[in-house]
């Protein structure tokens, strides 16, 4: 009985000193705003409580800060911002401050504020400030992801002092949502790098071991009283021209529009862009695709970028849908041919609400309209011309209801519909998720329900399928682990609002790591993980592949990163996608791949990453090799200019893969494959608000047929025997492939939330069958195909109600 006594009061002990170290201050209201000037002598600062005595948790955990790099965070409020002042001591000559744009990290000191005004734990938005004055927001996902592409506008200043760095922060009530109750508590937590060694420090401690959500970690200002949401309200008018010049054409364009921020409720936020423009957007890296599935490119249009955590629930949303090529192709009788075409469809305008409750109810909706897009085709024996639609106008719309609870789990209920005029196909997808961590924050569940429902082209009838999926992991700890079960029928297809590249699959996945949160004598991190993949079709229930890997990564005290992982596809693999045909499938033994890298330290003014891998199919009935390298260096010249280059270089032999069918006989080629692609980005910041950027990217693939084709038997072998080669199946399969573009970009923040921006663009591209050209000899011919002049200049500026509201009452006073 004394032992359980003992064992009680301890457990009690812990208890009481792991509430008591959530950390909090008390406010008080300015009676005075103080002025953003990174001079701390206002009378606001004076009684202001001090946030201090920072913790480390990266690379090491639980060391207390220094007294002579100590942090001191002070906060106020009034009726509209709440205010912060930071003191980071340190000697001045250490702080590194390398210039970049809004949101790019460099090598720069940072000091980070996190807030969650519900206190919830779990939708915290993010204010950083960097030494050289540069400003980052983003708001956290709800799987602890940060997404940069948020942007608020608010104040900040910097000033670099004998004993170390001073930011102010300004953030009004309009970049954040809060409740109107009268007395409030916030959770905040306060985050500072010290980029010369990637040492970082919060002000309330975090444990990266616990499981727990980042939110859950926060300390608290307490005492906020009678503050009021204000009306969120902004408008952000644009003007873009555009000239634009390509083998001997010449066009060009003015257009006007604006986009619209309006807070519906103290939770909902309302966006919209009437009139897009999206001329000023980054080129795709485009790449030579052999395979069965499209490529997928990320998103560079800023609407559809910001704000979207709720609407990629259940990965049913690929926004590059919205505006990409035609649904259809133009029917074409034997004399007929397409004299213009478009390979994208106009957004005519698009909207998002979205948001959450303070009781952890998230809704979020977005819809947005396409315009009708048609085809001219010519009779070349009449010459008559005709019109035909390749994309009617369509609708495409997200609903997404997402209900957190406990402060770590979450049920959500997402439906993307797409419905085009006419004719066309349309489609809806509905899914139930659930994603549940236990109590302690140790393990989780997971789950998925999802039911697609198509309704193709000329048939009435509507096709659904379905797909679903359950998993459980371990999540905390040096240890960890999960399993997994995903499977998807025979119809269930997502791809007129989301990306898939396969269905019809019964997939087993396990894995386990093991990762380390405490440096030790020679290394800051180290983590490896395993995995295990078991793959079948659904229906019929055949077996399709399967393999094992392994991962590691690390890093040294001196900051050099390493790692390395290995991929072996155990046995016989039975490719079903490769053939392009039902029922059909490819077979190959033993793939086995490696890859290496390390890089150096990125503090350092010159830095470089280096990667090495190659891969092979252990068969004795064939020769199969691709070797791959690339090295990119980054220069830091200064802290305003700085360049990086890579180099990739990919050639493979014995690969064997479709070609075409002929015959009523599926034909494949073996053969060799070399890729090498050059690209640059340089940056030149004359400050933190304008600078110059250049990016060029060069990617050249060739691509040579053995001269005998094989045809693929129906037990999944291929045979080099039956007559067909690359001179008698009606076309050279053999490719050259070259693309070049290379954006010079102007960019000037000339007013909170207000941009000015000017493009140099120009594109080269060419694609022939001479794939036994080096690779000098086809840039040359690249360079003698026509090259496309884009030059844009585009201005956006930032209206808030408010502050106009306060403009007129001035004037009238």
């Amino acid at each position: 009985m004394k032992h359980i006594l003992t064992v009680l009061i301890a457990l009690m002990c812990i208890s009481t000193f792991s509430a008591q170290e959530k950390k909090f201050v008390n406010l008080k209201r300015a009676l005075i705003a103080p002025k953003i000037d990174a001079v701390l002598d206002d009378p606001a600062w004076e009684e202001a409580e001090e946030a201090k005595d920072f913790i480390q948790f990266r690379p090491d955990v639980g060391v207390k800060v220094t007294d002579e790099e100590e942090t001191i965070v002070k906060v106020t409020y009034d009726d509209n911002a709440v205010y912060f002042a930071a003191f980071m001591r340190d000697d001045p000559s250490k702080i590194m401050k390398q210039f970049t744009t809004r949101d790019n990290f460099g090598q720069a000191d940072f000091f980070l504020i996190s807030i969650n005004p519900n206190n919830d734990g779990q939708n915290d938005t993010e204010f950083l400030v960097f030494s050289t004055g540069t400003q980052g927001d983003a708001i956290v996902t709800s799987d602890g992801n940060e997404d940069w592409g948020w942007n608020a506008v608010w104040d900040s200043a910097v000033k670099i002092v004998d004993d170390g760095w001073v930011v102010e922060i300004k953030i009004p009530y309009s970049a954040l949502r809060f409740s109107n109750k009268g007395i409030q508590t916030w959770g905040v937590n306060y985050h500072r790098r010290f980029a010369r060694d990637n040492r970082q420090y919060t002000w309330n401690p975090l444990d990266l071991s616990s499981g727990k959500k980042i939110g859950l970690m926060h300390g608290e200002t307490r005492g906020i009283e009678d503050i009021n949401p204000p009306t969120r309200l902004s408008f952000y008018p644009f003007s873009s021209g555009l000239t634009r010049s390509f083998d001997s054409e010449n066009d060009s364009d003015i257009s006007f529009g604006m986009d619209v921020k309006y807070g519906i409720t103290e939770s909902f936020t309302l966006d919209a862009t009437l009139v897009p423009d999206f001329s000023q957007i980054g080129f795709d890296d485009v790449e030579l695709n052999l395979g069965p599935f499209e490529q997928q490119f990320s998103e560079q249009r800023q609407f559809f970028k910001e704000g979207v955590d709720l609407f990629n629930k259940g990965n049913l949303f690929y926004s590059r849908r919205i505006g990409n090529g035609p649904s259809a192709s133009p029917t074409l009788n034997s004399d007929e041919i397409i004299t213009s075409s478009s390979n994208g469809v106009k957004v005519l305008n698009a909207l998002k609400l979205s948001g959450r409750t303070n009781k952890g109810l998230g809704i979020a909706f977005f819809n947005a309209i396409t315009e009708k897009t048609e085809a001219t085709i010519k009779n070349t024996l009449t010459e008559n011309t005709r019109t035909e639609i390749i994309e009617p106008l369509a609708n495409y719309n997200i609903l997404v209801i997402d209900k957190q609870f406990n402060g770590n789990s979450s049920v959500s209920l997402v439906n993307t519909n797409v419905t085009r005029d006419g004719g066309f196909r349309d489609a809806n997808v509905t899914a139930g998720l659930f994603n549940i961590n236990n109590k302690k924050n140790t393990y989780n569940y997971e789950g998925a329900v999802k039911v697609s429902n198509v309704n193709y082209r000329g048939i009435d009838e509507t096709t659904s399928g379905l797909s679903g999926g359950l998993g459980f992991n371990k999540i905390s700890g040096n240890y960890r682990f999960g399993i997994d079960y995903e499977m998807a029928d025979k119809k269930f297809d997502i791809n007129d609002m989301g990306i898939q590249n396969q269905n019809n699959f019964s997939n087993f996945s396990a894995y386990a790591t093991y990762q380390t949160f405490k440096p030790t004598k020679k290394l800051n991190s180290f983590r490896v993980n395993t995995w295990f993949n078991y793959e079948r079709l659904f229906r019929p229930n055949t077996y399709s592949r399967k393999n094992l890997g392994v991962n590691i990564n690390g890093q040294t005290k001196k900051l050099m990163h390493f790692g390395g992982n290995v991929n072996w596809e155990i046995g016989k693999q039975y490719d079903f996608w490769e053939p392009r045909t039902d029922g059909r499938f490819f077979t190959y033994n033993n793939g086995l791949n490696l890859n290496v890298w390390a890089g150096s330290n990125r503090a350092k003014k010159f830095s470089f990453m280096t990667r090495q891998g190659f891969a092979t199919v252990l068969d004795k009935d064939r020769n199969v090799f691709v070797h791959f390298w690339a090295v990119d260096p980054t220069i830091r010249f200064t802290d305003k200019f700085s360049m990086s280059y890579s180099y990739q270089y990919n050639q493979g032999i014995g690969g064997r893969g479709f070609v075409t069918k002929a015959n009523d006989d599926i034909v494949f080629g073996q053969r060799k494959q070399k890729t090498i692609v050059n690209s640059i980005s340089s940056t030149y910041n004359f400050n933190s608000f304008h600078g110059l950027s250049l990016t060029f990217r060069n990617y050249w693939s060739t691509v040579t047929y053995d001269n005998k084709l094989y045809t693929l038997e129906n037990d999944g072998s291929t045979l080099n025997t039956t007559g067909y080669t690359v001179d008698n199946i009606g076309y050279n399969p053999n490719v050259n492939f070259n693309t070049w573009n290379l954006d010079f970009r102007y960019s000037w923040q000339f007013a909170p939330g207000s941009q000015l921006t000017a493009l140099y663009r120009n594109s080269l591209f060419n694609f022939n069958n001479k794939s036994r050209e080096n690779y000098f000899s086809s840039i040359n011919t690249l360079l003698n195909q026509p090259i496309e002049h884009i030059f844009s200049l585009r201005m956006v500026y930032y209206l808030d109600f408010n502050n106009m509201t306060n403009v007129f009452a001035k004037k009238n006073s």
